[in-house]
């Protein structure tokens, strides 16, 4: 009885649910996507990755025992981070370039700000970028799989029209099943949606981000078209390039997006508004990756006006 009648402070909610847990759904989620990686590279994406992943557990936990702070190397935020960087990668960098960007990510991103949950980007986007601004040539070495291995232009790229021809743009139907164009992590769309379904059924993720993302870009690019309003093909903007990658996996991170359901619609659309922009008008093909990160800075303005209002508040000067 004297047991019975115990005050606590908030919250009284009880999940089983954890951050180990969570951080292990989405790399089981990311599985199909690295099969259809190594199908259609080869075996050496596979020795990207796991040297990317090496590169952020090692960091994270260096950086743990120097601060003197619980090593959380356990908790697989770092291998997600490991791998979704070298999603973010061609298949032909060198080898010390992922080791480079799990640096960055785990050093520069995430841990001086306080570690996991106090990033206010995406760690392995933010390595992306900057490995983009300090190495352009080795990210954009694009090359078709094969026997040959060749030089090949990504889809976006002929889109636009920066590189190669109209006629060389793979069938709507290659680039869903998988096509070896674009980065390691964007082989396979099909394998991706696997990937993202079990998410969504583990509601490690829900659909407000990933589908005012990708809804708003298929939108804008059927819209301003090529040849005029209405003449784009948004349907094959969709499945071209990191949308689908970066609508499910990394626009979704807890960190960086908003906790608010209108926020999240907003952020979701936000990121398609800046995608379809930079696709369509910036001197680069793709604007997933910066979509993102400038709407992970505005995270926190969008959660302060979408935070619904406590009942029984009091405007305020009433």
């Amino acid at each position: 009885m004297m047991n019975s009648l115990i005050v606590s402070s908030s919250p009284h909610i009880y999940s089983k649910e954890s951050i180990s847990r969570i951080m292990l759904d989405v790399v089981l989620a990311l599985i199909p996507a690295t099969v259809a990686a190594a199908y259609f590279f080869g075996g050496r994406v596979l020795l990207i990755i796991t040297v990317s992943v090496l590169a952020a557990v090692v960091t994270e936990a260096v950086i743990q025992k120097l601060t003197k702070k619980p090593v959380t190397i356990r908790d697989w935020s770092a291998v997600v981070t490991g791998i979704l960087l070298a999603f973010n990668l061609p298949p032909a960098v060198p080898l010390w370039l992922p080791v480079v960007g799990s640096v960055i990510a785990i050093a520069l991103v995430k841990q001086a700000f306080g570690g996991l949950g106090h990033n206010f980007m995406n760690p392995a986007l933010a390595a992306r970028a900057i490995l983009l601004a300090a190495w352009p040539v080795h990210m954009t070495a694009w090359f078709r799989a094969g026997a040959d291995a060749v030089s090949s232009a990504t889809p976006l790229a002929i889109l636009k029209g920066l590189e190669g021809s109209l006629d060389q743009l793979p069938s709507l139907w290659e680039i869903i099943i998988g096509s070896p164009w674009g980065c390691i992590g964007e082989t396979s769309n099909l394998a991706l949606l696997l990937g993202a379904a079990y998410l969504l059924y583990r509601r490690v993720i829900n659909w407000r981000i990933p589908l005012s993302f990708i809804g708003t870009v298929a939108l804008l690019t059927w819209i301003i078209g090529p040849q005029g309003l209405f003449t784009g093909n948004g349907i094959y903007h969709i499945f071209s390039g990191g949308l689908v990658l970066g609508a499910f996996f990394m626009a979704t991170d807890y960190s960086t997006s908003p906790v608010t359901p209108k926020g999240q619609i907003i952020m979701g659309i936000g990121c398609g508004i800046l995608t379809s922009i930079i696709r369509i008008y910036g001197g680069y093909p793709e604007g997933v990756s910066y979509s993102i990160l400038l709407m992970n800075i505005a995270t926190p303005l969008i959660d302060r006006y979408t935070t619904p209002r406590i009942y029984g508040e009091v405007k305020p000067g009433v």
